[in-house]
């Protein structure tokens, strides 16, 4: 062998011999991380385990008084984690809490549906003359418009001095394209069966008959909210029914003076004054990882198939 193709032969020895050590490093690497998410996961499931110590009879198994708490957090929309299909499963482990001295909803949430909205605030008063619990709400960041009407079915509300609360009101939003189909040299088609069916058709103008039957919807929804507001703060509201019922909001600490809330406070605080316990039993079910990556992707495909003509009121800031 001569030395040009020594050389070479050396050298092809060496790329493969670092090619392996990179394999096996990798190799390695992966085998590390694929342990250390197996510890995770046995951490985590242990701590729920001390966390949640539940007995055969779904009680927790604890000589400690404490209350039941559920959280309530984020849009309400009958496809995200504040639904009246998640939240009331939830609702009804807390109240069937034997122990439990009494409930205690933590809510942050901007609003959402009216009719999600509805079905939570009507299942708490339902559960609350079942079983004669006290129920006091918590708001934190965010306690508006349809978390604001859930909030109404407990016995106290409770905010922080900067708690966005209130707007109280209803709000359906669309887009107007009209003429944009022509500019593109598109033709479209619509065929209907019902006068009315292709109301609020976001390439047709808007015309007055539209326009009131949409008024007539949101101020039945506006009434609806308002009653149920009225009733559960019998007696407590302080401004007028001008302000109150605008669809304005205010601070935590402007909301108290305006009887929206009875004070301010954080969970221990409310906690401990009224009903003189330090612990809670969290009822409130979190989707794991894989559940919350499967509902993006589910969420990401319901989006793309959702006709352009589906509205709903909403309640929101």
């Amino acid at each position: 062998m001569d030395e040009s193709n020594f050389e070479r032969s050396l050298v092809s020895e060496l790329l493969i011999e670092r090619k392996r050590d990179r394999l096996w490093r990798n190799i390695r690497f992966f085998i590390w991380i694929a342990i250390i998410l197996i510890l995770i996961l046995l951490y985590s499931s242990l701590m729920y385990s001390f966390k949640k110590p539940f007995d055969a009879n779904g009680q927790p198994n604890t000589d400690q008084s404490y209350v039941a708490l559920v959280r309530l957090d984020g849009e309400i929309l009958s496809d995200k984690d504040l639904s009246a299909e998640k939240v009331i499963p939830e609702l009804n482990r807390a109240f069937c809490d034997k122990k439990a001295k009494g409930v205690i909803l933590l809510i942050n949430s901007p609003g959402g549906s009216a009719v999600q909205s509805s079905i939570i605030h009507d299942k708490i008063l339902e559960l609350k003359n079942k079983y004669h619990k006290k129920v006091i709400v918590v708001g934190e960041d965010l306690l508006a418009s349809g978390a604001y009407l859930i909030a109404t079915a407990a016995d106290e509300i409770y905010v922080n001095r900067d708690t966005i609360t209130g707007s109280i009101g209803v709000v359906m939003s669309g887009f107007g394209f009209v003429g944009s189909l022509e500019k593109l040299g598109v033709q479209r088609r619509l065929f209907t069966a019902g006068a009315n069916k292709a109301r609020l058709d976001p390439f047709e103008p808007l015309n007055p008959s539209d326009v009131q039957k949409i008024k007539s919807v949101l101020t039945q929804a506006h009434a609806n909210f308002i009653h149920d507001v009225e009733m559960g703060r019998k007696g407590k509201l302080n401004g007028s029914a001008k302000e109150l019922f605008s669809g304005d909001f205010w601070t935590g600490e402007k909301a108290v003076q305006l009887g929206l809330a009875d004070g301010t406070g954080n969970l221990w605080d409310v906690m401990q004054k009224q009903f003189d316990v330090h612990y809670y039993v969290d009822y409130t079910t979190r989707p794991s990882f894989f559940q919350s990556l499967l509902s993006g992707v589910e969420t990401s495909i319901s989006k793309n198939l959702v006709p352009h003509a589906d509205l709903q009121a909403r309640m929101g800031v």
